[in-house]
Order: C-alpha cells, then structure tokens, then sequence
C-alpha cells in the first residue's frame, strides 16, 4: 500500500474524528483482522457472518495499531475514526485509492476457474509488465477492497477476482475496482441456495461487462453458452474465446499430458504446464488480453511458463507411490465435470480413482446434480468412486445405474470410512483426484495420504516377515 496521509483517509471516507494522533501520520497498512496487528496499522472494524470486528477494537488498539475505524454506536473511544456503515467506508476507501492511480485493471469472475485464470493472467502479463494479483482467494466483500490496496505507483496493472454468493454483489464491487477489462471464465449453477435460480446468477455476472467502460473490452469463454447469453450486456468491444470455430481466438490441434497442455492459436504453439484440458480457457483469455496490449506471443509464451498452479485447484503431488491431484478447494457441476474429464485424461498404469464429497449449496436441485455426476464418472470411466456425504448415494447409485460395477463404487458416511476404503483399493501408480466443496473439508485427506505413504515400507516389512515365517 501507498502512504496516505490520516487526514485523506478521512476525507475519502467522510469519517469524524476523534483522538487522533496529533500530526498528520501516514497510513501504510490496513488490517481487518486484529490477531494481524502490526504496529502503526489502521484497525477497520468490520462485521462478517461470526464476528464482529467492534469486539476487538481496544485489543488491536493496544497492540500499535495506529487507529481504529468504526461505528459510532459500536465505540466510543479515543483514536478512532467514526462511520455510519464500515463495510461502506471501506469500499469507499478502496475506491478513492485505487482512483489515484493509471494501472490497467483486469476484473475476472466466473462460475469456475476465477483463480486459475487470474493467476494465469498476471503470470503472463508479468513476464513484461509489473503488477498485482488477488492473493489468496480473495474476492468477496472484504478481500476485493484489501485485493486493491495492494497496488502502488510502481504497478503498471492488477488482476482483480470478483466473486458473489447473492444477487448484486458483482455489480457493488465492480462499482469499487473500476476494471477496464472484464473476464468471465463460465457461468454455471452455483450458490443456488442464495441465488435462488439460475437466471439470478446470469444476471449478476452480467453486471461485470455491463460496467466495462466502452473504451475497454471483456474477453469471453465463447463455448459456454450461458457466457454467450449475457455478451450483448457489454457496451463496448468483446473477444470470445475458446476451441470451437465460431470464436475470435480458437485454440486447435490440443494434447493433453499429464502436467502440460499443449495447442496453436493461428500459427503459434503454446504450453502451459499445467494438469487438465479446462487450462486451455485460462490460457486462451490469457493470450487475448497479452496480444491486446502489444505483448508478442514470444513474450505470452514466456509468461505461460512461469504459470503454477496452485494448490487445491488442479493442484498435481506425488503422495508416496501415488499421483495426487488436489482439486480441493471448492466443487460444482462445472468444476466437477472438468475433474472427471482431467481424471479421464491422465496417463497411467494404475486405477484413475475419484475421491469426491457432496457439492454444496445447490438448493432444490442438489439430488439431480449429484446424480448427474454418477453419469458423468460413468462416460469417464473411472475405475473407482468414493463418494462421501448425504449426496454419496445419489452418485453411487446413478453410476451403477449407468453400468458402473458396483464392486468400483463406495459410499462413505464420514471421512474415516472413506479412507479404510481408500487404503484398501490403493495401488502403485494409481491416480487419486481428491475434491468437495468447501464444507466437505476434502483437504484434510492430503495428510492422512501422506501419513498412509510414510507406512508403506513397515507394512511391506511386516508383510515379509509374515511371509518367511510361513515358509
């Protein structure tokens, strides 16, 4: 973050007073979380769904933080600065901030994929330009704005995540970022619980590209129709990209490995080194926002490169005699679909096993979903399935229904179960693609796969020692 003087930060923020320290100090760091204090750090006390920042003013206020903003009501104390509404002064704050500078903003939002392709992006861009990314996964209410004070006059563009779990969110946050790029990645079904139809979710990714400004552009994923619905929203130019001819940027000739993806866009080669076929939408909207702003595709190439992914999303490990893919980070339909055709791509002479907990917060339709997904693992031909939560039967049974053999299929109610039986099917040189939405703690196999691993040479031990005594 860039200084900014105390007295700027209230002015952006339209903020009272009261007991400053005296002589105008510059703001370096804004913190929403006190645990994170450091001294000199202004202390935003913000209200989430579990907390409430206000709880822990007169903590953070004690271990240096320079300042707290809050709300009237909430405090009343000396070194703070007084708002009707925090979460409001924030974005107003993010806002002002980033208006102070020219870098080029890049908004990308998505069903799917929002981190992979903002990650992708900024490693492309970076190989000639200087910029920021979104760390971490945030794109919400609170990580846009913080996404934003990264940036300084040394940066030449950012790269913004924008999520939303209701209606309007991406509208309000666009309104803060201010990108001059819009990316939507896929638009799928989602948060249905909140959004309450999928209408509703077509609606709000909409509200990126309809802020675009008509000097700007929005680049497209032109194979997913959902996508393809909301384009003429956009008030200014649109490039659609993807593997079917009818795209602007088309992506030919694709091989897939098991940690590269390889393919020509009009007579140049690319790679990413990366594990799945659904990269090559990454990659593609990578390339079109590098030719748009003058980086040859030697320089996109170089960027592409550089691209790692990042762990809980396609995220490939070597467990032990295993091959792990960490897909853990969240699951839905579409993500769920790419897994499966990722796992139905690997190369390998062990069994392509998925490992997959319930996909969360679809609503009404969660029993459909998950059967669908039994079709799905069906046409992939993976070897086995585990399936975990009060959807595993539904995905189990949709499987045998479509000929899976149910000696390949298992359905666990709790994560220990599902790892006996992962133990049991584990060979050497199987393929494990692990994933679950968020709620499903999928993650914490990782560990228990790695311990596993670390017993195999006692276990064979024994098992030689049992075996001479025998003899």
């Amino acid at each position: 973050m860039q200084p900014i003087a105390v007295d700027d930060l209230i002015s952006a923020i339209g903020g009272v007073p009261n007991g400053l320290p005296a002589g105008n100090p510059d703001v370096t760091r804004i913190c929403i979380d006190s645990r994170q204090i450091q001294v000199g750090d202004v202390f935003w006390a913000l209200e989430g769904n579990n907390f409430d920042g206000h709880d822990f003013v007169e903590s953070a206020l004690k271990q240096g933080a320079l300042l707290a903003v809050v709300e009237p009501e909430s405090y009343n104390l000396e070194r703070t600065i007084q708002v009707a509404d925090t979460l409001m002064a924030f974005w107003d704050f993010a806002e002002a901030y980033r208006r102070q500078f020219d870098s080029l903003i890049i908004g990308v939002t998505g069903t799917v994929g929002k981190t992979t392709t903002r990650h992708m992006i900024h490693s492309v861009l970076s190989n000639k330009f200087r910029g920021i990314e979104s760390p971490q996964n945030y794109n919400n209410h609170f990580g846009v704005p913080l996404s934003l004070l990264q940036l300084d006059d040394r940066q030449d563009f950012g790269v913004i995540e924008i999520g939303a779990s209701q209606p309007g969110e991406i509208g309000d946050l666009t309104e803060v970022v201010h990108p001059e790029i819009g990316v939507i990645t896929a638009i799928g079904p989602c948060h249905l619980d909140e959004f309450k139809s999928f209408e509703n979710i077509l609606r709000t990714k909409a509200e990126l590209i309809e802020r675009i400004p008509k000097e700007g552009f929005v680049v497209l994923n032109g194979d997913d129709r959902n996508v393809r619905k909301i384009a003429d929203n956009a008030d200014c130019s649109v490039v659609f990209v993807g593997e079917r001819s009818r795209n602007d940027l088309v992506a030919r000739d694709i091989q897939v490995s098991n940690n590269l993806v390889k393919f020509r866009v009009d007579q140049s080669e690319f790679h990413v080194p990366a594990t799945g076929r659904h990269h090559v939408t990454s990659a593609l909207i990578s390339i079109a926002i590098g030719r748009q702003i003058d980086m040859t595709d030697s320089e996109i190439q170089n960027g592409l490169n550089s691209f790692a992914a990042i762990p809980g999303r396609s995220y490939l490990r070597k467990i032990g005699p295993w091959t792990v893919i960490d897909d853990t980070y969240n699951s839905n339909p579409v993500s769920m679909s790419a897994a499966c055709r990722t796992l139905q791509d690997m190369t390998t002479e062990g069994k392509r096993i998925l490992l997959t907990g319930d996909m969360l917060a679809l609503g009404e339709w969660s029993e459909d979903f998950h059967h669908l997904l039994g079709e799905e693992v069906t046409r992939a031909k993976i070897d086995r399935v585990i399936a975990i939560g009060s959807q595993a039967a539904s995905v189990a049974g949709s499987a045998r229904q479509h000929g899976m053999d149910a000696g390949c299929l298992g359905i666990a109610r709790d994560h220990e179960i599902a790892m006996l039986l992962l133990s049991l099917w584990l060979e050497p040189d199987d393929v494990v693609l692990v994933k679950g939405s968020r709620g499903t703690r999928m993650e914490t196999f990782l560990p228990r796969l790695e311990q596993l691993a670390e017993q195999i040479p006692q276990i064979e031990s024994n098992f030689e020692a049992s075996t001479r005594k025998v003899a």
